[in-house]
């Protein structure tokens, strides 16, 4: 079993949410960065995850499965318990978003000033 998520692994200013390299949609990645060490709940999954509602974190997972990244896992009992965890396909991709994380990690200034620079300009995607 792995070692319990840490709540506060996805900081709101971490590069992750800089980065303009996405996998999937926005929160796909940071899902994938969850799983890496072992099966998750959906539940851990949340509490790691501030801000994404039960909806859109549905909707990521249902769509990170579809694409083979992760498998779901319904394990029957007197109390039902779903995990997901990374496939080999999902396992393939840690190392191409490690070095896209390390790339908005060396060009956080430049992220930030050009978001700035154009919210200051009214656009906004």
């Amino acid at each position: 079993m792995p070692e319990p998520l840490d709540p506060d692994m996805f900081d709101p200013l971490c590069p992750s949410d800089l980065s303009p390299i996405r996998v999937g949609d926005k929160w796909a990645a940071m899902i994938i960065r969850c799983l890496e060490t072992g099966p998750r709940r959906f539940s851990e999954l949340r509490g790691a995850l501030r801000g994404v509602t039960a909806k859109v974190l549905t909707q990521s997972l249902r769509a990170l499965e579809r694409d083979g990244l992760i498998t779901r896992t319904a394990h029957a009992g007197s109390t039902q318990r779903v995990e997901y965890e990374l496939t080999p396909l999902g396992h393939s991709i840690l190392e191409p978003m490690a070095a896209a994380c390390s790339w908005a990690q060396k060009h956080w200034d430049e992220l930030l000033d050009a978001r700035e620079a154009s919210s200051a300009l009214g656009r906004t995607v």
